[in-house]
């Protein structure tokens, strides 16, 4: 169990904050005493202050395939605590189906909020990381993005259309490259760039989730909100500094590399 000081003095950017992992990386981080911004494009869920936390959580608006939006976001947390310490890129949507019917528009959607997205919240913390000599950013990936999907289609094509597709995949491979791209560029700064690559994760999201891929799961069951969490606040605790262009799987063993 961290310190409730570990992250005292140190202020956080959640993007998906309203969504489950971003809640519980948001509460996590809070937990250890960062002032944390819970930001998403719909803030009426984003976990808002109170509870047990030594530091609050504020809701804060945010589209990130929008430049100006995630520029603007950046620096009003810089103008009101004069630091940005900590970035989590968790914002993303997950696609279904097939390669054959998936449609551009949806292959465009995928790709400017899982990719886009993430980079432009990346280029928009990496100066002010670099002014402090202090930075950890962590970007969400996914298991899909090393694996080539979890479906079997040649044993069963119905779990292809009920789990993610291909442009989910691909946008989530170019987030664990872009992590290792800026890993490099922000080392001698003092900054770390790490990603952590979830397996299936008990979510809204993940309810049709077919009972026959949750049987390879090694570990017997999916995984939790809360222990994606954890390997999030792993890599951005003070003593992470020798771990950068890391992906880190939180699996259950479905997938090891």
């Amino acid at each position: 169990m961290y310190s409730t000081e570990l992250l005292s003095g140190r202020v956080a950017l959640v993007t998906g904050g309203a969504g489950g992992i971003g809640r519980a990386v948001s509460e996590a981080l809070a937990g250890c005493g960062a002032q944390v911004a819970a930001a998403d494009i719909s803030v009426a869920d984003a976990p808002a202050a109170g509870g047990a936390a030594p530091a609050p959580i504020e809701r804060v608006a945010l589209d990130v395939t929008r430049r100006a939006d995630v520029l603007r976001c950046v620096d009003d947390i810089i103008q009101r605590f004069g630091r940005l310490d900590i970035l989590v890129n968790v914002a993303g949507v997950v696609s279904m189906g097939s390669a054959e019917h998936l449609a551009e528009q949806e292959w465009d959607r995928v790709m400017a909020i899982n990719l886009k997205g993430t980079f432009l919240c990346c280029q928009a913390a990496m100066p002010h990381m670099r002014r402090q000599g202090f930075g950890r950013i962590v970007n969400l990936g996914s298991v899909i993005g090393k694996n080539g999907g979890n479906p079997r289609p040649w044993l069963d094509p119905r779990e292809q259309e009920r789990a993610s597709n291909v442009a989910y995949g691909v946008s989530k491979a170019g987030v664990h490259i872009m992590t290792a791209f800026l890993a490099k560029e922000l080392a001698s700064s003092g900054v770390t760039v790490n990603a952590v690559a979830p397996g299936p994760v008990a979510s809204a999201m993940t309810s049709n989730f077919p009972q026959s891929l949750r049987d390879l799961i090694p570990a017997g069951r999916m995984g939790s909100a809360e222990e994606v969490a954890a390997a999030v606040l792993f890599l951005a605790a003070p003593q992470s500094s020798f771990i950068t262009g890391e992906t880190l799987d939180v699996n259950g063993g479905i997938w090891c590399d």
